[in-house]
């Protein structure tokens, strides 16, 4: 099962209202995905030579603060920071390769959801609702958003199993479907550097576009690549910096559908999830095409 939802807003006037915009359309896919719960948000952009870091516990009475002391130390960096009930996003100009490895040798237990200078990654464990209300969705800004729910049939309920998956730099995915060659491909990657934390197989897709990224291909490409090389039946919805893309498997048989206006492009696996947003009545609404890549970006 499992639920995609996303929105972009082309809209600057209505960036203050993401995430109560988008909160209705997350729990209207509670019913496909009431184990666990994500969200990737872009805004709060950082400037260039500066990177912001989301990183999260499923312990509630960590210490950031003393965590976050003890980076600036290691680091010679300081570090700008706000705590977000069990996450914390750090903003420095530290590179992000030193601050990987002073984490692991200071918090083992501490996860990197996300990297780059606008994505931040939030999930957890339980329903959609109270994982809306943990991380207080519905005050949040920016200027888009990709998020899921999830019905595990392939791996462990864990906040690391939850989607999104970080892919790369301001980039993060989530998927609707099941792989048939995760487990092969998995063996694969790991021989090629990509480090993998759960079984999930929406990891294995995650961990194949970092692998094509890496080598250099455009996002294009890389999804392009993913349609030969990734078997089963997928959809995809991708964030970038710029905005979101999506994408189905040639075969198309996971539901997805398109909705868009002159304030906003939304997706979600079923139309119910827009049915809260403004104007929706007039908006062009169809199905994407199998085998499609489906792109809106402010560049």
């Amino acid at each position: 099962m499992c639920g995609i939802v996303g929105l972009y807003l082309k809209n600057k006037a209505l960036e203050p209202k993401l995430g109560a915009l988008f909160e209705p359309m997350l729990l209207s896919m509670t019913d496909r995905g009431p184990d666990s719960a994500g969200f990737a948000i872009y805004g709060d952009e950082v400037p260039d030579g500066t990177i912001k870091l989301t990183l999260q516990t499923q312990d509630e009475a960590f210490d950031w603060k003393t965590l976050v002391a003890s980076l600036e130390k290691k680091l010679g960096q300081p570090i700008d920071w706000f705590q977000n009930a069990t996450a914390a996003v750090l903003k420095t100009k530290a590179p992000e390769a030193d601050v990987r490895t002073a984490l692991a040798e200071l918090a083992p237990t501490v996860h990197v959801m996300s990297v780059g200078q606008s994505i931040e990654i939030l999930k957890g464990i339980g329903l959609p609702t109270e994982v809306t209300e943990r991380f207080t969705l519905k005050k949040m800004k920016g200027s888009h958003i990709i998020g899921h729910t999830r019905m595990a049939t392939e791996s462990a309920v864990t906040m690391e199993g939850s989607h999104p998956f970080s892919t790369g730099a301001d980039l993060c995915l989530v998927h609707n479907g099941s792989l048939s060659n995760h487990f092969l491909l998995r063996q694969d990657l790991r021989r090629e550097g990509i480090v993998f934390e759960t079984d999930n197989d929406s990891e294995v897709a995650a961990g194949y576009l970092t692998w094509r990224l890496r080598k250099g291909d455009t996002l294009a490409e890389a999804l392009d690549g993913a349609l030969q090389d990734l078997d089963g039946f997928f959809t995809f919805a991708i964030g970038t910096r710029d905005g979101f893309a999506v994408i189905r498997d040639p075969v198309a048989c996971k539901p997805a559908v398109l909705a868009e206006t002159d304030d906003y492009v939304a997706m979600a696996s079923e139309y119910r999830a827009f049915a809260t947003l403004p104007g929706i009545e007039d908006a062009k609404v169809w199905e994407p095409e199998p085998a499609t890549l489906y792109v809106w970006e402010r560049n």
